[in-house]
């Protein structure tokens, strides 16, 4: 018996931040096209870019201390956190320019400006610090941060932090108020409330479970309707996976070359939260240390005010733990139906160089709730328990590949996007600061799939993207005109001030 296929241009998986992302776009430039997306569940950015399984803090490097590494002889590099700034500033700008044409409707509900802080303990990291905050105010996308050691200017910025800690204690703390906390999942339904008035269409409870080749080179899509209970098969020329972490398995469905000898590491996080007003009230700001010897870079642990539920909370964490899911809803069986001929030495290599972070997580995994404050108060040093609960964020899928030097079973941390050679096929894999930069990462995706519409589109993109094809960093005036657009239009707070020493 022959399938039948409904035919379309466009199947995105999984209503996620980034194939959100990806309609809204296409619904400007090509509204001709038709655009399904399937989602497992029963909501829009319920995964990983929920608020509560994503850290929100809107990443642009301006506090992240692992996106600037010391190099064996004293120096900073910083270049790994200009290329996270300007891919925020992409983002922000297609935000901007859905604001200013009345697209979205209020910026407030998914974008609120917050003091990014970068806060050290202990005299060689206060000394890596104040040569991280000369190096990146040298830059003109980070003026306007302050750095600050003396008690006085510290206790103003992060009273909470700063009550009650030993005087003698050697501290220092960077700080810029252009930052911003981003409540991903408000911004995903508000993306696809946006791209749905067009040509795209949202199906929930539909979940994707085979992607095959056609004779004519498209995509057949099986998809297990499951409010209904019944196999469809969907068909188009271009298909994108953007389901998180069941990104990996329906690349491997898939069988094109390029997504072979990927593995996939999952590992989970929980939080501290506090909802008390009056600790609250206490803080306001992002503020991010040093993580602990060992650690993965996913846990460099932060106090975050959130704005969740139109209340502001508390978050302090992550706590790693780990599950073989690769959603918080998958499989128990997700890691190990993962492993494939073509990854299992890849997989094998990296389960023995990475002993200590395997030990690390069990650690982690088996913290009391009392020892998860005893950290808590290594940045809120009057800590009270009954204070702050224990909740447990979303999934993250870490990227295990052969690197091109030969080295077998590379931990990769953040994001990689896995085109098909012909560009009929696109994947997602990786964790953050993937969200932060969804509208780059999708920018490249169009250039990379259709090459020949995005010489006809260039004029819009630009319209959307005032700096696409430009190097930020290289045009001072352009940063300016850029970050005062999208300042008035999501309604952020100024960025310059005076250095504070």
């Amino acid at each position: 018996m022959t399938k039948q296929h409904t035919e379309t241009d466009i199947i995105l998986i999984g209503a996620g931040i980034m194939s959100a992302t990806l309609a809204s776009l296409l619904k400007e430039l090509a509204p001709e096209w038709n655009i399904k997306v399937f989602e497992r569940l029963e909501k829009a950015g319920e995964e990983s870019s929920n608020v509560w399984n994503n850290a929100g803090t809107g990443h642009a490097a301006l506090c992240e201390l692992n996106y600037t590494k010391e190099q064996e002889d004293g120096s900073i590099d910083i270049s790994k956190a200009v290329n996270i700034n300007e891919k925020f500033e992409v983002s922000k700008q297609f935000w901007s320019y859905l604001v200013e044409r009345g697209l979205i409707k209020d910026p407030g509900s998914f974008i609120q400006p917050i003091p990014h802080i970068s806060f050290v303990r202990g005299e060689d990291h206060v000394d890596f610090l104040r040569k991280r905050y000369e190096k990146m105010t040298a830059h003109p996308l980070f003026e306007g941060m302050l750095y600050a050691e003396d008690r006085e200017t510290l206790e103003q910025w992060m009273p909470l932090m700063m009550k009650d800690r030993p005087k003698d204690e050697a501290v220092a703390a960077t700080k810029i108020d252009s930052g911003t906390d981003v409540n991903f999942g408000v911004l995903t339904n508000v993306l696809l409330d946006h791209a749905t008035e067009g040509n795209v269409d949202v199906r929930y409870n539909q979940d994707v479970s085979d992607i095959v080749r056609a004779d004519d080179g498209s995509w057949e899509v099986q998809v297990h309707n499951l409010n209904e209970d019944r196999i469809e098969h969907h068909k188009a020329p271009f298909v994108f996976i953007g389901s998180g972490g069941g990104s990996l398995h329906l690349l491997q469905k898939s069988g094109v070359p390029e997504g072979q000898g990927f593995g996939g590491f999952p590992v989970s996080g929980q939080f501290l939260v506090c909802d008390n007003p009056e600790v609250v009230k206490q803080h306001r700001g992002k503020v991010y240390s040093k993580a602990p010897v060992g650690a993965p870079p996913m846990s460099v642990p932060h106090l975050d005010t959130r704005f969740i539920d139109g209340k502001e909370t508390l978050l302090f964490g992550p706590f790693a733990g780990f599950s073989p899911k690769f959603q918080k809803t998958g499989s128990l069986m997700d890691l190990l139906n993962s492993v494939r001929p073509d990854n299992l030495v890849t997989m094998v290599a990296a389960g023995a160089k990475n002993v200590p972070l395997t030990k690390y997580l069990i650690q982690q995994v088996l913290l009391s709730k009392e020892q998860r404050v005893e950290a808590l108060r290594e940045f809120v040093p009057d800590a009270k328990e009954g204070d702050w609960d224990l909740v447990t964020a979303g999934q993250r899928v870490q990227i295990l590949k052969d690197t091109d030097d030969g080295g077998k079973g590379t931990l990769q941390f953040g994001t990689e996007l896995v085109t098909a050679g012909d560009g009929s096929l696109a994947a997602l894999l990786g964790a953050s600061p993937g969200a932060s930069t969804a509208v780059s990462i999708m920018l490249e995706l169009m250039e990379k799939c259709f090459p020949e519409r995005v010489e006809e589109w260039e004029s819009v993109i630009r319209e959307m993207v005032p700096s696409y094809g430009v190097t930020l960093a290289d045009d001072r005036e352009l940063i300016e005109e850029v970050q005062d657009y999208t300042t008035k239009t999501l309604n952020l707070v100024g960025r310059r001030q005076t250095s504070v020493t």
